[in-house]
């Protein structure tokens, strides 16, 4: 649970920078890209971190915009991208006018109640979580992935050594 905004700001940074590596990799093509006919599609999983940082931080009382969390993805991956780029430009720019105090008011979240610093932290895990899957169809619809916490096995190489042994 972050306590201070200053440390939040930070953290959103990298996190936001890496979301939008990994987004800007997508092809339209590759969209579609599942691992099973019940399972969310590359596209789908990318939407939903385009509009997660509103669906998430309206509940907070943050005005961040932009499309419904229930409206269909996008075919363009470029408009997925655009999305998101604003939606979490708007979290950091909405959250460094809060004050440490404000990260210890309580909200209503999916039936519980949240301090917003919780909320803040569930935002950066939740986006890292569905990063992580969305890398897997990535590599399966034959993109290349980019290194997040550390090189991908592509910058390995680009870097001319040996990625790790699997």
């Amino acid at each position: 649970m972050f306590r201070r905004v200053d440390d939040f700001l930070k953290a959103w940074e990298h996190e936001r920078a890496s979301t939008l590596k990994v987004l800007a990799v997508l092809t339209d093509a590759s969209l579609a890209q599942a691992v099973t006919s019940e399972g969310r599609t590359l596209g789908r999983l990318a939407w939903h971190l385009a509009t997660t940082p509103a669906e998430m931080m309206e509940r907070t009382g943050l005005k961040v915009g932009g499309p419904s969390h229930e409206s269909p993805p996008p075919k363009a991956s470029a408009a997925i991208l655009a999305t998101y780029e604003a939606a979490s430009k708007a979290v950091a720019d909405g959250v460094a006018e809060w004050t440490d105090a404000t990260l210890a008011v309580q909200d209503e979240m999916y039936g519980e109640k949240w301090a917003r610093g919780q909320t803040l932290q569930a935002l950066i895990v939740h986006q890292a979580h569905h990063r992580g899957q969305m890398t897997v169809l990535m590599r399966q619809a034959g993109l290349n992935v980019p290194g997040v916490y550390g090189p991908s096995r592509e910058e390995w190489t680009a870097f001319g050594m040996q990625p790790p042994a699997v």
